[in-house]
């Protein structure tokens, strides 16, 4: 499944186009707005969430509710575009002009420290950074999000779930380790839905909340970091034979690129190096009622690139937002001045959007890998494929 997204933040529309989609997949409108819905929640938000309701316009690719295996296009409005129609406007020709007016554009020169605009300036040859940041800004995420509901959409179908939580806003750490079985997820789901900040321990809620109120009380801003787990994937997805086949390299590209992402972890990664290999290690047992299992998933579900038939658990941890009410110390392009970075309205904390982002493509990654092995011109033949490797698995 190859996807493309464009846009700008305060442009016309965000689009997407997903193809080597497969057939035959029931799509529901509602299910992909929820999804959408959850990528604007947690408190520490901007204003800018009060403005947007996020809803998606299927294009091509879709009749009757059903997917036909040609490219999926779509695109999700932006509200706030009527308020930024002078300046965003692809065709008029209108001179930047320093001036108070809402709807007159500033030459924006004051990169801020953090963000894409200096490097971005640079690269493309612009006249102003209103051109980074644009196109820079996570709003872009939103498209990846619907994408990302495409892939769950088709991973329900293998009984393949995948979720998220915050495990850490600013000094603030979730203490204990979270137990995810079968038997617990609908129960835990619904514990994280209900945060405020997606986190499935209420007194760690509201200290989170604390370190955000500051932040807010400070003109400043504060990050943290999340947890994305799959449940249900199947043994074998991924690949030792090349660099890039390998599973847990792809998906710490895709979440890498998710904006203010600055690591990546698969399992223990982070703590791996505490352990010694007796320690660390998770030992291979068998029964004639569960089969190959392992009592421990510090791997996170992953070996030489492959999946191993537990959790896919993927941490990430995303930095501080740049975009802070007071602004940071920067230097005019032009001028050479001194200047405080730009202002603009932005978040004061959005890991737990972060965390819903994750969700979408750890989903996308699993789901590449699903077609890989399994198929990825009709869903009823992956399925069938998918069913033949189970009764193997069986058999070994």
């Amino acid at each position: 499944m190859r996807y493309l997204t464009a846009g700008e933040s305060h442009g016309k529309a965000l689009v997407g186009i997903i193809d080597d989609y497969p057939s035959g997949v029931q799509i529901n409108l509602d299910f992909i707005n929820y999804e959408l819905s959850r990528r604007q929640k947690g408190f520490g938000r901007g204003k800018r969430m009060s403005i947007e309701e996020d809803r998606v316009e299927i294009l091509s690719g879709v009749r009757k509710g059903m997917t036909i295996g040609s490219p999926i296009s779509f695109l999700i409005r932006n509200k706030d575009w009527e308020n930024w129609r002078d300046i965003m406007d692809i065709l008029q020709e209108k001179s930047h002009k320093d001036v108070g007016s809402k709807n007159e554009e500033k030459l924006l020169l004051s990169p801020r420290p953090g963000h894409a605009d200096f490097s971005g300036f640079l690269k493309y040859r612009l006249k102003t950074l209103r051109d980074v940041i644009e196109r820079s800004s996570a709003r872009e995420t939103a498209a990846r999000v619907c994408i990302g509901a495409f892939a769950k959409t088709a991973l329900n179908l293998f009984g393949i779930k995948v979720i998220s939580y915050v495990t850490r806003i600013g000094r603030v750490g979730l203490d204990k380790e979270v137990s995810i079985t079968k038997d617990c997820i609908e129960d835990l789901i619904k514990e994280i839905e209900e945060s405020e900040l997606r986190c499935p321990d209420t007194s760690a809620t509201m200290e989170m909340k604390e370190e955000i109120t500051k932040a807010m009380e400070n003109g400043d801003t504060v990050g943290g970091s999340f947890r994305v787990i799959a449940v249900n994937v199947p043994p074998g997805l991924g690949s030792y034979t090349q660099w890039d086949k390998r599973l847990d390299a792809r998906i710490a590209f895709s979440f890498m690129s998710i904006p203010a992402i600055k690591a990546v972890e698969i399992g223990q990664g982070f703590n791996a190096s505490y352990y010694t290999g007796k320690e660390y290690h998770d030992e291979i047992y068998y029964s004639p009622e569960a089969g190959f299992f392992r009592k421990t998933n510090r791997a996170g579900g992953i070996e030489g690139g492959i999946t191993n038939g537990e959790p896919v658990v993927v941490g990430a941890v995303m930095k501080p937002i740049p975009t802070t009410k007071d602004g940071l110390k920067t230097v005019n392009i032009k001028t050479k001045k001194p200047e405080l970075s730009l202002k603009e309205r932005a978040d004061v904390c959005a890991v737990p959007s972060a965390s819903v982002i994750g969700e979408a493509m750890l989903s996308i990654e699993i789901f590449n890998a699903i077609q890989e092995k399994f198929g990825r011109d009709n869903i009823n033949e992956m399925i069938e494929n998918y069913n033949n490797f189970k009764k193997y698995l069986k058999t070994v």
